[in-house]
């Protein structure tokens, strides 16, 4: 792997937590995530097995305890979405609002807390059970143009209404 490798925890369903990197233009492959242990071990991950990686700050923070779930309309923009693992577990993300940047084996969301350890979350498609919109935000406005005033009324500055 190259030096632009990222942390990552990796949360397996057998509770497990595996710290180590991935490249985040290559980790994903066709049978499985690739990752580098603490102890410069490669290996990989089959889809399967892993609930979430987190992308992290540091490793010395857990990534258990986090906050899940918005507790407000998020500010963030993007589509506010609902995720419901295969353990039940429930958890909410900000997708980018760019469908083109949806990843075939997975979708990497931004969690609830800006300021927590974590900044990205991706979750494979195998260790979900239902993924739904919970809403749109920051969608670019419409401008609406303004009703024309009806003919009949007269208007109180206009130049004809002056007599």
């Amino acid at each position: 792997m190259t030096s632009t490798t990222k942390r990552a925890m990796a949360r397996r369903f057998d509770r497990e937590t595996l710290s180590g990197y991935v490249n985040p233009v290559s980790y994903l492959q066709p049978a499985g995530v690739e990752w580098l242990s603490l102890s410069g071990q490669t290996m990989l991950l089959s889809y399967e097995e892993i609930k979430a990686i987190s992308f992290v700050r540091d490793f010395a923070t857990s990534v258990e305890g986090e906050r899940r779930v918005f507790y407000t309309r998020p500010k963030m923009a993007g589509l506010w979405i609902g995720l419901v693992l295969r353990d039940g577990e429930r958890m909410e993300g900000i997708l980018p609002n760019n469908l083109l940047s949806l990843e075939s084996y997975g979708f990497t969301v931004t969690p609830p807390d800006p300021f927590a350890n974590t900044q990205k979350i991706w979750i494979p498609r195998a260790a979900l059970r239902s993924v739904e919109v919970l809403g749109v935000v920051g969608s670019a406005a419409r401008t609406r143009k303004p009703k024309p005033a009806p003919k009949e009324q007269i208007g109180l500055f206009d130049e004809e209404s002056r007599g």
